[in-house]
């Protein structure tokens, strides 16, 4: 029973270790503990109930005691199981170390693997490496024995020597780049391809020389050898790029043939174009303002048949038109053949478009052949283009010093003005210096003409020009049909300096017809000429210039203050009278001083009777007039419906004046004509009124 004693431990009161402090303190909590509360608040006796609490815990031990040898086998059991558990997991813990030591061992060996394979990976690509430039280092070496046969041996002008050729270069080339590097192998090889260049040299150096001798035969179209050439430009970039001195030779000689090719034929072409020129030219004396009668010195020159020719333009403007400024040029020989004759202008066109053309192409094929561009480009095109453009140059200043002819001038330079556009559309900057050149030469020449002819009027005497005419005077006709040209043709490219100079021109031509006009004795046949010559000038600017240009606007204004002019002039004879009448009583009216009219009652008698038994022949007889007095019907019929007008409106203010106080009580008013029978009588004078 000892073994079964009960283990109260911190309640056990008997223990040895136990002191009197120690109780009290155990007491003490005991006291606190909630069983204890609960006893003490019921009243249980604790000795009472500690009895009972210690028999329950020995039933409840012996219970277990009981429970423990019963299952004690099962526990040995469990013992057993958890020894053999611990042995196999004592063995699977050897056996996973030795898998963790097995792992490091793998794992190190797989860094290794790794770190071996990346040093052959290296390995592999310096050895491809090398093998690829020792590849291309032994093709390149080695000269195969088609390049020397073929270079050696087949013409320059089949595909296979140029093949080959190419292959040749690509080889120089590689070998002086593998010299550079010091490669010991180059010197295998190079005697021999040395050997092979100056074959490949010599071949062709001569196939090109001898297409630029075939340039010299005469009657040659150099177009075909020099689009031979430009099948074959790798030949001058193979010499340029191998033997320089033999590629200078060659341009060289390019250069000297073609600028005597050019220089030849254009100076040929030139003067046989000059032979169809117009055997009739202005000269100095064929100017604005000299008389049809001047007479010229002994040794001059027959004038033109038709003076006016010369400030006519006619068709000569087409020349700048789309159709025949970039048409075929002339051939001198089939022109002859013909008898054709040109103006100046039209053989300038020809010239000069032939040498816009073949600037072009030259400029291409220099540009395209020699391997040139930029200012290196221009510069061997004046090389080759220098001593034509002098001669050009030289033949049009000889010519244009002693031309008179401003409307040829002036259509030259339009058609420098549209070729100089065409080379830019083109591309081609190359004779652009030459047009500028031209304008220099063309403007100056054209503005001293012009000022020549703007002197003349100026110095012109009208008492010098024979008979005076209520014409149109040839001089104004002259200045007309000039202007209306010089006009329309700087419609297309307006130049400020031409404006200028038609402006003085005008200002010149408008004081020669006031001089004119006064050499008329009467005013009304001074308003006739100036009408006349006023109309004649509107209509021909009208007609071939703008409609809006300031000429036009000019001459409209003068044109229209000199007819209302001549208007009030022809009523004067038959109806002045009543005009005075009406123009003195309404200024009385407008001053307020009406009554003053009353004294004019037999005046107005006489005015009302005399306008109606004279109006109808007065207005016969103003038509007639008027009609034999202007050559152009339309403006006479003009000015016969500004005369009616004018007439009925004058009669009109009279009706007004005589409807006032102080007049509307005459018995002559009665005899007024009624407004609207007046304007159904002059429908018969007047059409279109």
């Amino acid at each position: 029973m000892e073994d079964l004693a009960l283990n109260l431990g911190d309640l056990d009161l008997t223990s040895d270790d136990l002191t009197l402090d120690t109780v009290s303190i155990h007491i003490q909590e005991n006291l606190e503990d909630a069983l204890v509360q609960e006893a003490l608040k019921t009243g249980v006796d604790l000795r009472q109930y500690s009895k009972q609490v210690e028999m329950e815990l020995q039933q409840i031990e012996h219970v277990s005691i009981k429970d423990y040898i019963q299952q004690s086998q099962n526990i040995a059991s469990l013992h057993n199981q958890i020894i053999a558990c611990d042995a196999i997991l004592e063995r699977m813990g050897l056996m996973l170390g030795g898998f963790q030591s097995d792992l490091s061992s793998i794992s190190s060996e797989i860094q290794s693997l790794q770190e071996m394979s990346l040093a052959m990976n290296i390995k592999l690509k310096n050895r491809q490496t090398v093998r690829s430039e020792l590849s291309e280092l032994v093709d390149e070496l080695i000269i195969p024995n088609t390049m020397i046969s073929v270079i050696l041996d087949v013409p320059v002008t089949e595909q296979q020597f140029v093949e080959q050729l190419q292959e040749l270069n690509n080889k120089i080339n590689y070998v002086k780049e593998q010299a550079f590097r010091d490669t010991q192998a180059c010197g295998d090889v190079q005697e021999t391809l040395h050997k092979l260049k100056i074959k490949a040299v010599a071949k062709v150096r001569e196939f090109i020389l001898q297409k630029i001798y075939s340039f010299r035969k005469p009657m040659t179209n150099y177009q075909i050898p020099q689009n031979a050439l430009l099948k074959y430009r790798f030949f001058y970039q193979f010499l340029l790029g191998n033997e320089r001195s033999v590629a200078q030779e060659v341009q060289d000689e390019y250069v000297e043939t073609m600028s005597k090719v050019y220089s030849s034929y254009f100076k040929s072409y030139t003067s046989r174009l000059m032979k169809v020129q117009y055997e009739e030219v202005a000269e100095k004396d064929d100017l604005m303002g000299i008389e049809d009668t001047a007479k010229k010195g002994f040794f001059s020159k027959p004038a033109l048949r038709n003076k006016n020719t010369v400030f006519t333009v006619g068709n000569r403007a087409a020349i700048i038109g789309p159709t025949e400024l970039e048409g075929p040029i002339i051939v001198p020989h089939t022109a002859q053949r013909s008898d054709v004759r040109y103006p100046f202008e039209s053989l300038f066109r020809s010239q000069h478009y032939a040498l816009l053309d073949n600037s072009c192409r030259e400029f291409l094929f220099l540009s395209d052949f020699f391997l040139v561009s930029g200012m290196a480009a221009q510069d061997l095109f004046n090389t080759v283009m220098g001593r034509t453009l002098s001669m050009f140059l030289k033949h049009i200043d000889s010519y244009v010093s002693d031309c008179y002819d401003s409307i040829a001038i002036f259509l030259c330079i339009h058609i420098v003005l549209r070729f100089k556009g065409i080379a830019q559309k083109r591309d081609i900057p190359a004779i652009d210096k030459y047009w500028d050149a031209l304008l220099d030469m063309l403007w100056p020449r054209f503005q001293y003409i012009l000022e020549l002819n703007i002197q003349s009027i100026r110095n012109t005497d009208p008492q010098r020009l024979g008979t005076l005419d209520t014409r149109p005077h040839y001089i104004t006709r002259r200045y007309a049909e000039f202007s209306s040209a010089i006009v329309s043709i700087n419609q297309t490219f307006p130049n400020e300096k031409t404006n200028l100079l038609l402006g003085q021109l005008q200002v010149e031509v408008e004081n020669f017809v006031l001089r004119m006009a006064a050499e008329f004795s009467s005013r009304k046949e001074q308003l006739i000429f100036l009408i006349n010559n006023y109309d004649m000038m509107l209509s021909v600017l009208m007609e071939r210039a703008s409609s809006d240009s300031k000429e036009v606007e000019s001459f409209q204004q003068l044109l229209s203050a000199r007819t209302q002019e001549f208007i009030e002039e022809i009523l004067s004879p038959s109806f002045g009278g009543m005009i005075a009448f009406v123009k003195e009583s309404e200024a009385l009216i407008e001053k307020g001083q009406q009554e003053r009219l009353r004294s004019e009652e037999a005046r107005v008698a006489l005015l009302v009777r005399g306008f109606s038994s004279t109006w109808k022949q007065a207005v016969e007889t103003l038509s007639q007039d008027v009609m034999r007095s202007f050559t152009n019907f339309k403006n006479g019929t003009s000015i016969i419906q500004g005369a009616l007008t004018q007439l009925i409106q004058y009669y009109h203010r009279f009706h007004k004046i005589l409807s006032q106080p102080p007049l509307r009580n005459l018995p002559v008013c009665s005899e007024l004509i009624n407004l609207h029978h007046l304007m159904v009588e002059l429908k018969k004078h007047k059409p279109n009124f």
